[in-house]
């Protein structure tokens, strides 16, 4: 069967680059950064939206509930890689934000030919992980068609799963299946046909707000502060000494000895010294009130 892509906004050519390859690398370079200035706009424009998913997401974490990216090619790997950093940023177990990609593992790095276009593997990868319906699922394609996506966004209603929609163009199949429609209308790309770019920005944008939302909304910030930052590394381990100075306005000192008694364990070590209780205080006093520091103080 044919498909026309002609009715795609992200498939239309940019006027304003039309001769980008006649010119000089600045002159290049100014295009691409002023389209890309436009994203930041068009994420802007659907912020209601945007915050309707926040909400969505976190009552299904606080439910036990995990939040699944689907994606092929570029959408899929943003949602792997959106996914891979909340453990070591929130603190979050692995398994709360899963990244599927069409095409498994080997699309990440490399282009798997026709993957996408397999509708019943979506709905596979999301039985191979267990679906649940606490689960909420969020389908990424620039184009709002991709079979891959489609299959599991379909697979995840029929579950009784609240569906998000991600994509970058207006009236899509993703958002007739979709609860909540994300549309991010960013406008043709500098290159035609290169829906990494614009297209790309935008949805990181999003993925970051999603996650970055949810997990303050779950007690994972102390103001804007990362206090369930892991310590997986010298540098971690030293971010975590600064934001306990930073949260307390305590010496280094006191922020060593509180990060070492909670066993490295940042807000454990924040609630010892604002409450100036001891690790085993501490820890029933986060337990008791879900892990929110302004609770326990």
């Amino acid at each position: 069967m044919s498909l026309s892509l002609q009715h795609f906004t992200t498939e239309s050519r940019n006027q304003a680059s039309a001769n980008i390859d006649t010119l000089s690398s600045l002159e290049m370079l100014t295009i691409i950064n002023k389209e890309d200035q436009k994203v930041a706009l068009a994420v802007a424009n659907i912020l209601p939206a945007i915050a309707q998913a926040v909400d969505t997401i976190q009552s299904a974490f606080a439910a036990g509930g995990r939040l699944l990216y689907c994606g092929a090619g570029t959408s899929g790997r943003l949602g792997i890689l959106d996914a891979s950093e909340c453990p070591p940023t929130f603190g979050s177990p692995a398994e709360q934000v899963v990244g599927l990609i069409a095409g498994g593992k080997p699309a990440i790095l490399k282009a798997v030919e026709n993957a996408e276009d397999n509708i019943l593997a979506g709905q596979q990868d999301l039985q191979t992980i267990n679906l649940q319906d606490s689960d909420i699922v969020v389908g990424i394609a620039a184009s709002g068609r991709t079979p891959y996506v489609l299959g599991a966004m379909q697979y995840a209603k029929q579950k009784g799963c609240k569906v998000i929609s991600l994509c970058c163009n207006e009236g899509s199949k993703m958002a007739e299946i979709a609860d909540i429609a994300l549309d991010v209308i960013v406008g043709p790309e500098v290159v035609t046909g290169s829906s990494r770019m614009k297209a790309g920005t935008a949805q990181k944008m999003v993925l970051n707000m999603l996650t970055t939302g949810a997990m303050i909304k779950s007690g994972k910030v102390f103001g804007n502060l990362m206090v369930d930052v892991q310590a997986t590394n010298a540098k971690l381990i030293e971010r975590q000494k600064k934001i306990i100075m930073e949260a307390t306005d305590c010496s280094r000192e006191i922020a060593e000895m509180a990060l070492t008694e909670s066993g490295h364990h940042c807000k454990t070590a924040i609630v010892m010294i604002l409450t100036d209780s001891n690790v085993e205080q501490a820890t029933a006093s986060l337990q008791q009130h879900q892990g929110f520091i302004r609770q326990c103080i």
